[in-house]
C-alpha cells in the first residue's frame, strides 16, 4: 500500500489543472505541462486537490500510483514556483560564463566545454564559480546539472571540480613521506 499516493495534492492559487483522456495538463504563471496518466492509475480533480487513486490491487498499479502522485506534485509546484539547483566550480582558473545560447565552462582541459542550454532551461552565472540552473520542470533541471557536474566532478584530495552547492565532499589526505 502506498503511503504517499493516499495523500491528494493541493493545487496552488493561480494554477489550472485539467484532467482528459488519461491526460493531465498544468498551467501556470511560469508555464505549461502536460503528463500521461497509464492505465493503472486514475486521477480527478476534486474541490481544488488531485486525487490518484490505483484502479487496480495489482503490484504494478501500486508502484504507480505513489510515483505518479510525486510527478503531479512536482509538475504543479513546477508550472507555480519552478525548481532551482546550484552549482559551484572550485579550481584555480575554473570558471564559467553564458555566452549567448550555450554555457562556456573552463575546467582545467585544454579546450573550452561548451554546453548548449536546453529548451525551457533558464542559466545563470552570477559569479565565475557558481551556475544557478531554473526551469518548470523538476526532471530536466536535474538532468541539466547531473550532465554539467559530470564534465568534472570534484575529487577528493584538493575538491576541484563541479559540485553541488549544497554537496559535500569527503577528503582524503593524501601521500605521507
Amino acid at each position: 500500500m502506498s503511503r504517499v499516493g493516499k495523500y491528494p495534492v493541493a493545487v496552488p492559487a493561480g494554477v489550472d489543472v485539467q484532467i482528459a483522456d488519461a491526460q493531465l495538463t498544468a498551467k501556470g504563471k511560469l508555464g505549461q505541462l502536460s503528463l500521461a496518466i497509464p492505465d493503472d492509475v486514475e486521477a480527478t480533480l476534486e474541490g481544488g486537490k488531485v486525487w490518484v487513486k490505483a484502479r487496480a490491487e495489482g503490484k504494478r498499479a501500486r508502484m504507480m500510483w505513489g510515483s505518479y502522485r510525486s510527478l503531479i506534485n512536482n509538475m504543479l509546484n513546477g508550472v507555480s514556483k519552478g525548481f532551482t539547483v546550484n552549482l559551484e566550480i572550485q579550481g584555480v582558473g575554473y570558471r564559467a560564463a553564458v555566452v549567448g545560447k550555450n554555457l562556456q565552462l573552463q575546467l582545467g582541459y585544454s579546450h573550452d566545454v561548451i554546453y548548449p542550454i536546453p529548451e525551457g532551461i533558464t542559466i545563470a552565472t552570477p559569479r565565475p564559480v557558481e551556475i544557478v540552473i531554473t526551469g518548470i520542470d523538476r526532471q530536466k533541471v536535474g538532468q541539466v546539472a547531473a550532465e554539467i557536474r559530470d564534465f568534472r566532478p570534484p575529487e577528493p584530495y584538493k575538491g576541484k571540480g563541479v559540485k553541488y552547492a549544497t554537496e559535500r565532499i569527503f577528503r582524503k589526505e593524501g601521500k605521507k613521506k
